[in-house]
C-alpha cells in the first residue's frame, strides 16, 4: 500500500541505475517508498514459522468467510491480534536495524498484541453485560491498544498516518480548550479507551471489519491474479493494442496501470511493478525522465479510482453511505474513464509535439497471440463483475473469483498454479493484508474521536462558514482538505479519513451522498501525485532517474482531468448516473471529452501544430467551460474550441518550415 517517504528523500530519489531495471533494483526501489514492501527477509525455521501464521491467517479468513457464523467483534479481534503480531514480527522499529532476524522486543510486542487483542475474545461475553462500564484491566488493556496500533502503522505506513491520528488524540482530550467551533467538553481515559476498543465505533469498528471480510479475499484473489502472471498480461495487451501509436510505450503504461492499479490497491506498489518495464521504454522512444516518471505515476494512482475494486474503497463507501456495492461502481465507471482519458490525451500530444512514433513492429506482441495464451486470465475478473451485479456479496463474490482463477491458471501450462503456488498464494495475500490491517486500525482510531467529540459536523461547519455558504468556495476548500489529509495514506484509510472529515461540509449544502463521497475521495487519491510529497511521482522518479518536483508537476498536469471531474458530479450528478437519461449522459459525456482534450491540449501547446500562448489560454479555458455542462458555458467554450481549432488548421496546412 501506499506509505510514507519523509521530505528531505525527495532530493535524493534518483537512482543510478541502467534503463533496464534488474528484479533486485526494483525491490530495491519498492522497499525505499513503499514501507509496506520493507519488511524482514527471514530465512530457515524462523522464516519457516512466520509462513506458518501467515498461512493460518489466510486459512482463518477463508473459513470465517466460507462459513460466516462468528460475531463481528471476535472476528475483528482475532484479525487485529494476527495482523498487529505479523506486524511486529515482519517490521523492524527502525531501517539500520538487521532485516535477516527478529529483535527480541519485537517479538515481545508481538505476544503483547496477541493478549490484548485476544482479551476481548476471553471476556466478550463480560464485555457485554457490562453495558458501557469498564474496569481498570480494560481501561489499560484499551490504552495498550492504541499505543500498539499507532506504534504498527508507523512502521508499516509512516509517520504521516500516525501524525493525523495523533492530533485527533489529542483533540479529544483538549477539546474544552479550544476555541471556536471546534471545542467540545472532552473525554476522559475510561470513556476514550472504553470508546476506541470496545465498541464498533473505534478500532474494531468499520473499517476493520470491511477489512477482515472483503478485502482479505480480494487480496488473496490478486495475489493468486499476479502468481498467474496477469501483470505480464496486461503490459502485453496494452503493448498490442497502444505500441504502434504515437507515444506507443506512455500509452502501454496508462493501460496497463490502470488495469492493474485497481486490483493492487496501492499507487507506489503499482509504479513500482508496471514502471520497471514501461519507464525505461519510455525513455528510449525520445520521452524525458520526468515526463516518463509521471506518465507513469498519474496511470498507477488512477487505478485506485477505477472500478470494480477502486484499492479496496469501493466496499468501504458501499458500508458507509448504504449504498448497494453495483451503484457505487456504477457511479464511478464514467469518470474513472474520464481520468484515464484525460491522461492518455496528454501522453498523445506531448509524443506528437516532440514527434515521438510508436514501437518498432517487431517488438509489439501480436493481439491473437496474446489472447490466445494468457487471455483466459480476464474470465476471474469478468466472474466477480458478474457475481456482484447478479446481487452476490462481495465476500462471495471474492470467493468465486479465487476458485475461478485457480481452475483457470490450468487452462494454460505457462499459467498453470503448482500446489506450492496455491500455498504462497496464501501466504501473499496475508502479508499484503498487514498494511490495510493497520492502516484501517488507525483509521478507526478517527473515527473514535470523531463520533465521540462530533468533529465531521463541527469541521463541516468550519469549512461552510469559511466559504461563507457558498458552493464552489466549499468545494475548493474540501479539496485542498482532502488533498492534505491524504498525503502518504493508503487508500483505504484514505477514504474514511476524508469522507469522515471533509465529505459533511458538502452534505450539509445539500450535495448528493456519492457526490460528495467520490469528491473526497479523488482528492484524497490524487494527494499521491500533488507536490511537495506526492509519493507516486517520487517512486516514478526513482526509477526514471528524474527529478521529484519536476516529476510531481508534470504528474499534476497530466492529471489534470481529476481535478476537473469531481467539480463536474457535484454540479451535475448525472455523470455518476444519478437523475440522467441516455441522451442526457450522452451530452454530459461528450462534452466533458470535449472539454479534457482541449485542456490537455492547450497545457501540452499543441493539437495540430504548436500553440501560442493565446491559443493555449482559449482552448483550456474553453476546455473547462465544456466541462460545467451548462448549454451556456458549453456555448461559450464551443466559440473558444472553434477559434483556435480554425487557427491550428490553418498552421498545419502551412510547411512547417514556413511557419
Amino acid at each position: 500500500m501506499v506509505q510514507d517517504i519523509d521530505n528531505d528523500k525527495n532530493q535524493d530519489v534518483v537512482q543510478d541505475i541502467d534503463d533496464n531495471i534488474s528484479a533486485e533494483q526494483v525491490d530495491e526501489i519498492l522497499r525505499k517508498y513503499d514501507k509496506g514492501s520493507n519488511f524482514r527477509v527471514l530465512k530457515g525455521k524462523v522464516n519457516i514459522f512466520i509462513s506458518a501464521v501467515l498461512l493460518c491467517f489466510s486459512l482463518f479468513q477463508l473459513y470465517t468467510a466460507i462459513f460466516l457464523g462468528m460475531e463481528p467483534m471476535i472476528l475483528r479481534s482475532i484479525h487485529l491480534a494476527f495482523g498487529l503480531s505479523l506486524i511486529y514480527l515482519l517490521y523492524p522499529a527502525k531501517k539500520n536495524m538487521p532485516k535477516d532476524k527478529i529483535h527480541p522486543m519485537d517479538i515481545a510486542i508481538a505476544i503483547l498484541s496477541i493478549i490484548v487483542c485476544l482479551y476481548v475474545v476471553v471476556f466478550y461475553k463480560d464485555i457485554v453485560f457490562r453495558m458501557g462500564l469498564i474496569t481498570s484491566t480494560d481501561m489499560v488493556i484499551g490504552l495498550l491498544a492504541v499505543v500498539l496500533v499507532l506504534e504498527a502503522a508507523r512502521r508499516v505506513i509512516g509517520l504521516p498516518m500516525v501524525i493525523i491520528s495523533t492530533l485527533f488524540i489529542a483533540y479529544a482530550f483538549l477539546g474544552p480548550y479550544i476555541p471556536g467551533q471546534l471545542a467540545h467538553r472532552g473525554v476522559d481515559l475510561n470513556n476514550f479507551a472504553q470508546h476506541l476498543f470496545f465498541t464498533t465505533e473505534g478500532i474494531m469498528g468499520l473499517p476493520i471489519g470491511v477489512s477482515s471480510t472483503f478485502i482479505f479475499m480480494f487480496l488473496i484473489f490478486g495475489a493468486y491474479l499476479e502468481k498467474t502472471g496477469m501483470g505480464e498480461f496486461f503490459i502485453n495487451l496494452a503493448n498490442a493494442i497502444n505500441g504502434k501509436s504515437p507515444g506507443g510505450p506512455a500509452k502501454v503504461a496508462v493501460i496497463s496501470s490502470g488495469m492493474m492499479g485497481t486490483l493492487s490497491g496501492s499507487s507506489v506498489a503499482n509504479v513500482v511493478g508496471t514502471g520497471s518495464f514501461t519507464i525505461p521504454m519510455m525513455k528510449r522512444l525520445g520521452y524525458k525522465p520526468e515526463f516518463a516518471g509521471a506518465v507513469e505515476a498519474t496511470a498507477s494512482t488512477g487505478g485506485q479510482l477505477m472500478p470494480p475494486i477502486m484499492g479496496a474503497a469501493a466496499f468501504l463507501m458501499a458500508e458507509i453511505t448504504n449504498t448497494p456495492y453495483v451503484e457505487i461502481i456504477k457511479a464511478a465507471a464514467i469518470p474513472a474513464m474520464l481520468y484515464y482519458f484525460g491522461v492518455w490525451s496528454g501522453v498523445h500530444f506531448e509524443a506528437k509535439k516532440q514527434n515521438l512514433l510508436g514501437l518498432p513492429a517487431d517488438q509489439i506482441p501480436k493481439f491473437k497471440h496474446v489472447m490466445k495464451t494468457r487471455g483466459h486470465l480476464i474470465i476471474p475478473i469478468i466472474a466477480v463483475m458478474f457475481l456482484l451485479i447478479q446481487g452476490y456479496s462481495p465476500i462471495r463474490a471474492a470467493l468465486g473469483a479465487i476458485v475461478t482463477t485457480l481452475l483457470c491458471s490450468y487452462v494454460k501450462k505457462e499459467t498453470r498454479l503448482s500446489f506450492k503456488d496455491i500455498v504462497n498464494g496464501l501466504i501473499n495475500g496475508a502479508r499484503n493484508a498487514l498494511t490495510v490491517v493497520a492502516a484501517c486500525a488507525c483509521a478507526g482510531i478517527i473515527i473514535g474521536v470523531v463520533t465521540q467529540t462530533g468533529l465531521g459536523l463541527k469541521m463541516g461547519s468550519v469549512i461552510v462558514g469559511l466559504a461563507q455558504n457558498k458552493l464552489f468556495l466549499t468545494l475548493f476548500f474540501t479539496m485542498i482538505t482532502s488533498i492534505i489529509l491524504g498525503i502518504g495514506v493508503p487508500t483505504t484509510a484514505n477514504y474514511v479519513i476524508t469522507s469522515t472529515i471533509a465529505a459533511p461540509a458538502l452534505l450539509m449544502l445539500d450535495v448528493e451522498l456519492l457526490a460528495a463521497h467520490l469528491f473526497v475521495f479523488y482528492f484524497g487519491i490524487i494527494a499521491d501525485i500533488t507536490p511537495p510529497v506526492c509519493l507516486a511521482a517520487v517512486a516514478g522518479a526513482g526509477i526514471a532517474k528524474a527529478e521529484p518536483m519536476k516529476t510531481g508537476v508534470q504528474a499534476t498536469r497530466l492529471a489534470i482531468a481529476a481535478f476537473m471531474i469531481p467539480y463536474i458530479f457535484v454540479f451535475s450528478p448525472r455523470m455518476i448516473m444519478i437523475g440522467t437519461t441516455p441522451l442526457l449522459l450522452l451530452f454530459d459525456v461528450v462534452t466533458a471529452v470535449i472539454g479534457i482534450i482541449c485542456v490537455a491540449s492547450g497545457l501540452t501547446g499543441f493539437f495540430k501544430a504548436k500553440m501560442s500562448n493565446i491559443e493555449r489560454f482559449l482552448f483550456v479555458a474553453g476546455g473547462v467551460l465544456m466541462v460545467l455542462t451548462k448549454a451556456y458555458f458549453v456555448a461559450v467554450g464551443l466559440l473558444f474550441i472553434t477559434i483556435v481549432y480554425i487557427i491550428q488548421k490553418k498552421k498545419s496546412s502551412v510547411p512547417q518550415g514556413a511557419i
